[in-house]
């Protein structure tokens, strides 16, 4: 994928050929591979710096590891492998610089509110640019094919998660939202019954929780597929997911930011929608349904 101008850093990364190769190592390495692959993924900007005994601390694992790594993924050496990572953290921060640059020249001139919509605005282009229709059209047929859709997020994207669930339950067999009353508990009750065939749909932002986790491997566990909807590549959901959507969160005063996080709920119900005759069969079919229930225009 091009790296648009407003692609973060850390998203321009992973979808660069080293971070590419880094995922593939992350995803079927073994388990020392996958310690650095992981590591580097998550400091890219400090494994371009650090000394090889310095990663290796930092990995937990050897120098003769981190050299073996190294060779493993097409460099000579360790300094090899070093001035890679070094050369594409370059490449990719080029346009965020450029952008952040911009966003602060802005930002010094406006009052917080207006700061904040500017953020968002940054936030949606980021998540369109992050975003991939194949990604989306994957997710979209996972879901179509699914004997249950559960949904969660815990915590405020809770709110999110229910109009996820909402929006899928006319295209789905059957649509689980987790995030009920009673909490964690409820929603683990809920994850009882999942297995091969079904989808988990979570949401994770910062901060992140980390019983998102717990459900995940759980579900991984039980043969379901795991899709999350999340802000970076290193969050910590990212190693649990068959498939990622991205969402910038990022906010100057706020914990996290959900604007990003609706427009992409938004993409992924729509290409479910458009995906086979049926959906739309099914969504015409809805708004006869509903139409009794609806203000009618005076005449």
């Amino acid at each position: 994928m091009t790296v648009g101008r407003s692609v973060p850093a850390d998203v321009a990364f992973v979808q660069s050929a080293l971070g590419r190769v880094l995922s593939g190592v992350r995803a079927q390495g073994s388990a020392s591979h996958r310690s650095i692959a992981e590591y580097l993924i998550r400091n890219p900007m400090r494994g371009a710096a650090l000394k090889i005994e310095e990663m290796a601390e930092g990995c937990q694992v050897s120098t003769a590891t981190i050299s073996r790594f190294a060779r493993d993924i097409g460099f000579p050496n360790y300094a090899g492998m070093r001035s890679a990572l070094a050369e594409t953290l370059h490449m990719a921060m080029q346009p965020v610089e450029k952008l952040r640059t911009s966003i602060a020249h802005r930002k010094a001139a406006l009052a917080s509110g207006e700061a904040s919509m500017e953020q968002a605005k940054v936030n949606l282009a980021a998540a369109h640019d992050a975003q991939s229709q194949l990604v989306l059209d994957q997710v979209a047929r996972r879901i179509s094919g699914a004997r249950t859709v559960y949904v969660l997020g815990l915590g405020m994207s809770s709110c999110f998660s229910t109009m996820l669930a909402l929006h899928l339950q006319p295209f789905c067999h059957h649509v689980v939202d987790m995030a009920g009353a009673g909490g964690n508990e409820i929603a683990a009750g809920h994850l009882v019954h999942i297995g091969r065939g079904d989808v988990l749909l979570a949401m994770s932002f910062p901060r992140y929780a980390s019983d998102v986790m717990r459900f995940a491997h759980y579900a991984r566990n039980s043969k379901a597929c795991v899709v999350t909807i999340t802000d970076t590549p290193s969050a910590p959901m990212v190693p649990l997911s068959d498939h990622v959507l991205y969402a910038g969160s990022a906010h100057g005063v706020l914990p996290s930011s959900y604007v990003a996080t609706v427009a992409v709920i938004e993409a992924l119900v729509t290409s479910l929608m458009v995906s086979n005759k049926s959906n739309v069969r099914k969504a015409a079919r809805l708004n006869e349904v509903i139409a009794d229930y609806m203000v009618q225009p005076s005449v």
